[in-house]
């Protein structure tokens, strides 16, 4: 009897280049948006994906959904490569993994009824795209049943993405991708697709990939987080563990940036600002690609590429600062260590 694999997606060595086309001014240049990113789902967990704009997060979740083809690495669902399917089989898991897009006001067709785009998937992958079962899947995510026949222009940003969330659970799924769900809707409403979002995941079974930059929506739903920063994974830890001790310095400044209801604790705490600015994806630094900007920044960091290590257990990080079994590391480096972990 084949046991179930405890991951649902694997990604091994993931990478996407774009090539900009050559102008007047010189050749066209290749950007590596997703460089090198290898990593674990596991099934039923939500993982959290985190880091700022431009940093390969919505390219990855696009990846591994083969929305975008990566470049080179390989995307394992269930333990089957992708890109080794047949064009049938690869029809079949298409039903399994769907995505949440971030604008719900650009994600949906303005010409089609509700009825229709939630009933698209159905008819798509033969489910019976019958009436009372758009209606159902509607009720589900919190819509009036008599809403079918309107079209997204009448519904609010947060009504429009409960479509999207509907359309997306019509292929009765079981992995999500969500790229930046909620960022486009008032706070006030945020909360309600979030919770909507958990509810859905314990009646159905279901794996997110949660893409954000909000880092207290990420907390909120997460069960773990991985940080991103130029097309690579900076630190990977259970949520909980992360957000009471974050390793990487990159980590560090993106959890000061979150705000702190009470105003006393808010008026004492100690905010990391980054100096500069993001480099340029088409000219990404040498070595560790956050050391232009990193306050503990050595010699070696613009020469050593650091992997992702364990540092604790199932905590880990790319900072050669804070890997003492890192096979690089140097005593100079090694003094720095408890700066960092203080």
């Amino acid at each position: 009897m084949n046991s179930v694999p405890e991951n649902l997606i694997s990604l091994e060595d993931v990478r996407v280049e774009y090539s900009s086309r050559p102008s007047l001014f010189g050749s066209g240049q290749s950007v590596r948006a997703v460089d090198g990113v290898s990593l674990e789902i596991k099934r039923g967990e939500t993982l959290g994906l985190v880091g700022e704009s431009g940093c390969g997060k919505s390219t990855l979740g696009r990846a591994v959904l083969r929305l975008t083809e990566p470049t080179s690495g390989r995307v394992m669902h269930d333990g089957d490569d992708l890109a080794s399917l047949q064009p049938e089989e690869m029809r079949r898991r298409r039903r399994q993994l769907q995505m949440i897009f971030q604008d719900p006001y650009s994600s949906l067709n303005p010409r089609m009824t509700t009825g229709q785009i939630i009933g698209e998937p159905l008819k798509t992958f033969d489910l019976g795209a019958s009436k009372d079962r758009v209606q159902t899947l509607m009720e589900t995510v919190g819509l009036d049943r008599r809403f079918i026949d309107r079209r997204p222009r009448e519904f609010s940003g947060g009504q429009r993405q409960r479509i999207g969330i509907a359309r997306a659970l019509a292929a009765e799924p079981e992995f999500i991708v969500a790229d930046e769900p909620i960022s486009a809707l008032d706070v006030s409403i945020q909360a309600q697709i979030l919770n909507l979002m958990r509810r859905l995941q314990k009646e159905n079974g279901l794996t997110y990939l949660f893409i954000s930059h909000d880092l207290r929506a990420v907390r909120h739903i997460a069960d773990r987080v991985a940080v991103m920063y130029l097309g690579r994974i900076v630190e990977l830890a259970d949520a909980k563990e992360l957000y009471r001790d974050p390793l990487m310095p990159y980590t560090r400044a993106l959890m000061s940036s979150i705000p702190v209801a009470d105003p006393v604790i808010e008026r004492k705490r100690e905010r990391i600002i980054l100096r500069g600015d993001v480099p340029s994806p088409f000219d990404p630094p040498s070595g560790c690609h956050f050391h232009t900007r990193c306050p503990f920044a050595i010699d070696e960091c613009s020469r050593i590429e650091p992997r992702l290590v364990e540092i604790k257990p199932g905590h880990t990080a790319a900072c050669i600062r804070i890997s003492p079994g890192h096979p690089h590391i140097g005593q100079n480096v090694a003094s720095g260590l408890g700066a960092l972990t203080q």
